[in-house]
């Protein structure tokens, strides 16, 4: 039995053992189908879709990236996205919605780039730190904002991932808690207001995943 609201979204929260983290890998059991048959509608879908964001993230990177790098974008994107729709079914726990997830991808990317940049492209990480037509006396301010905005990069990924999937689902468990409570004229309002809400989440979760993939990718640029 939960004892507060956000217990929902505590991975030991299960009744019996904390079998929670195991939603992380549920979306691997989806992906088998798309071999059996094809090209099956789902497999034409899918592939559209890995083909618009390589497009996309290839134009981000830009013309010097190595090959194949819009790869790690695409299965950062499928991930996250895997995970987000996972937990809008009941009784799965969201993993996107902990900090120990998103910290996990958001992290190893920014430190992989970071250390990339510095060593082999030190000169242009340099000029990174004072925008173009910077007044010098302001340049000694521009250099400490542009390091602590750089510096905060991976937190601000993994918070704003956690904070949209905790948000929604914690509005839609505060209505759905008002139900026994409400009239039968209301009820049908709540179920009305959740479907929305459920659209909207669905919504959310490709969004969310979208703009951590790209704002990785944007980052992966700089260090070119």
């Amino acid at each position: 039995m939960m004892t507060n609201l956000f217990s929902s979204f505590d991975p030991s929260s299960s009744l019996l053992i904390p079998m929670n983290w195991l939603s992380t890998i549920l979306g691997l059991s989806f992906l088998p189908t798309m071999f059996w048959l094809i090209p099956s509608r789902f497999n034409l879908i899918w592939n559209k879709i890995t083909e618009t964001l390589h497009n996309e993230f290839k134009t981000l990177i830009g013309n010097n990236s190595i090959k194949g790098a819009t790869l790690i974008f695409i299965s950062l994107f499928s991930i996250i996205v895997y995970n987000n729709f996972l937990g809008l079914f009941p009784y799965i726990f969201t993993s996107t919605s902990h900090l120990i997830l998103t910290l996990t991808l958001a992290l190893p990317l920014w430190f992989s780039f970071m250390t990339y940049g510095w060593i082999n492209n030190t000169i242009n990480m340099f000029a990174h730190l004072v925008p173009q037509g910077t007044p010098p006396i302001l340049m000694p301010f521009m250099v400490c904002i542009e390091t602590i905005s750089n510096i905060i990069r991976p937190g601000t990924l993994a918070v704003r991932l956690a904070a949209n999937m905790i948000a929604g689902h914690l509005l839609m468990t505060l209505l759905g808690n008002t139900g026994p409570s409400l009239s039968l004229m209301l009820i049908n309002i709540l179920i009305i207001t959740q479907i929305l809400l459920l659209v909207l989440e669905s919504a959310v979760a490709i969004i969310q995943s979208y703009v951590f993939a790209v704002l990785s990718t944007l980052y992966s640029s700089e260090v070119n």
